[in-house]
């Protein structure tokens, strides 16, 4: 289950926000802040996994807030997603040098939210997995790979942060899933789940079995094998 302290000097959005986390499963809200004194309190008391962060905080700016998390030992392991207004080129790269996740722009849906909270499992859950990272590892945790390379890229249309959580959808199912069920399990569109499993297939790093029921097309069945 992974913590999360909702950090807004709006009552009415830390609000929303917090609905939209703790309607996602493998998510709990640990707290909620409106200014950025409260955020490190909180944060000393509830030691969250994740926080989510606003840049306009009353007291000092969310950047800020990061910044002095980090500086203490207790909060290193701290993941933080910024949620704001800001769209000053400055304060996307100083929130990316504190060491922000991501950066979403006001306003945005539950979906976008959700999209992104997945995306901060996946990468702790990774990470916590790996003995060793190779750089193919390295380019699909930080969504880049190297120029002139397509074996290691993604084709366009699909997202590394995404194909992260359908493989490690289809990791925990060794027995193989279906593109419905795989949707179901991670929650995606059956449509962008059958997308990823075919590239998988086609990359040799999942199989494809075929199961034979009534009338109608076989189910494409699909199981990791890299």
């Amino acid at each position: 289950m992974t913590r999360v302290l909702v950090v807004d000097d709006d009552f009415m959005v830390a609000k929303l926000h917090s609905r939209y986390v703790a309607a996602l499963d493998g998510f709990t809200v640990a707290g909620v802040a409106h200014t950025g004194a409260e955020a490190l309190r909180a944060a000393d008391a509830l030691r969250p996994d994740l926080v989510l962060l606003d840049v306009y905080l009353p007291d000092m700016d969310g950047i800020s807030v990061l910044r002095r998390m980090r500086a203490r030992e207790e909060h290193r392991h701290v993941d933080a997603l910024f949620i704001t207004a800001a769209k000053d080129p400055h304060a996307v790269r100083e929130a990316l040098r504190a060491g922000a996740l991501h950066y979403l722009i006001k306003p945005f849906d539950r979906a976008a939210l959700q999209e992104q909270l997945r995306h901060a499992a996946a990468l702790r859950a990774r990470l916590d997995t790996l003995d060793e990272a190779s750089q193919e590892d390295v380019d699909q945790i930080f969504g880049t790979r190297p120029r002139g390379s397509r074996s290691r890229g993604l084709p366009k249309g699909l997202a590394a942060h995404t194909a992260s959580l359908v493989e490690r959808t289809l990791r925990e199912h060794s027995e193989g899933l279906s593109a419905a069920e795989c949707a179901e399990a991670g929650a995606f569109s059956r449509v962008s789940a059958r997308r990823y499993l075919e590239y998988f297939a086609e990359t040799g790093r999942a199989e494809v079995t075929l199961r034979y029921g009534g009338t109608g097309r076989p189910e494409r069945r699909y199981r990791w094998i890299a």
